[in-house]
């Protein structure tokens, strides 16, 4: 998944743009996007969207598990093809989730919006298999520290949560999921998203978040392998294939040995090239 693009619970109408948008996963949200006095009418637009069928991924962002309200949700996610689980800490409260819902439902934790949750980040592989990704956010562990902002004034993040971006990052490759990047809150800035988004598939993370359907084509873009990654990828693939007892070779004036092979065939599955 490139993009997840959220969608208000209590928004029906935006339902059908999000799903339009080219977005590979909506998720609709109960949590922050929704007041206390319209969780009741979210459930239900939820519940009633999902009955029907759609042609993109649909999650369901519940309440944290430590609320009020997190398991009056699970009673409209029937039909959500998975749960993202904000403020999760580590593989404890996956374990906890899943023990509420069906065993095929995938999990997407938001792995980072407490301090406390910084320190279980390694322990999600345990849960891997109810995982289909590891998010992060920046916004709620700000607020948590008492930061004035998790950003600077041109947007990119202070040392603070530039190492928990990192510690994200690494949480999801040790667990062996994929690695989604936090959200780009100016929504009118798509330069400024583009260049965010290429960041992010340079560093690592194989998809993003999103907030608004202009932002879903900028973000496909940058987490899409272009032609000339993929071209590379698969002569790579093929000399090591021709010769199968080298342990190094040269292309295009460049040393090549075993992890350029495993990057090669990340990059060829993530464009979904034989």
């Amino acid at each position: 998944m490139r993009s997840l693009l959220f969608v208000p619970g209590d928004r029906p109408e935006r339902f059908a743009k999000a799903e339009a948008s080219g977005a590979d996963a909506i998720i609709l949200d109960l949590e922050d996007s929704v007041a206390v006095s319209a969780k009741d009418r979210a459930r239900d637009a939820v519940a009633a969207y999902l009955t029907g069928s759609a042609a993109v991924h649909r999650f369901v962002r519940i309440n944290p598990m430590d609320g009020a309200h997190w398991q009056a949700d699970l009673g409209c996610i029937a039909g959500a093809d998975g749960i993202v689980l904000p403020k999760a800490q580590g593989a404890a409260t996956v374990e906890a989730l899943a023990g509420h819902i069906d065993a095929d439902l995938p999990i997407l934790p938001i792995a980072t919006e407490t301090p406390q949750a910084l320190f279980a980040l390694g322990s999600f592989g345990s849960v891997a298999d109810r995982l289909c990704g590891l998010s992060w956010g920046a916004e709620d562990l700000s607020a948590a520290i008492g930061a004035v902002s998790s950003r600077r004034e041109d947007g990119a993040f202070t040392a603070p949560f530039e190492m928990v971006r990192g510690l994200a990052l690494f949480g999801a490759h040790a667990a062996g999921v994929a690695a989604i990047e936090t959200v780009y809150p100016a929504i009118g800035d798509l330069a400024g998203l583009k260049d965010y988004a290429a960041r992010g598939s340079y560093d690592g993370f194989t998809g993003m978040l999103a907030l608004h359907p202009a932002q879903v084509p900028v973000i496909n873009a940058a987490f899409t392998p272009s032609e000339a990654e993929v071209a590379f990828a698969r002569r790579v693939v093929e000399a090591f294939a021709a010769a199968p007892d080298a342990g190094v070779l040269k292309i295009d004036g460049r040393m090549i040995d075993a992890p350029h092979l495993a990057q090669a065939r990340k990059i060829l599955a993530r464009a979904a090239v034989p």
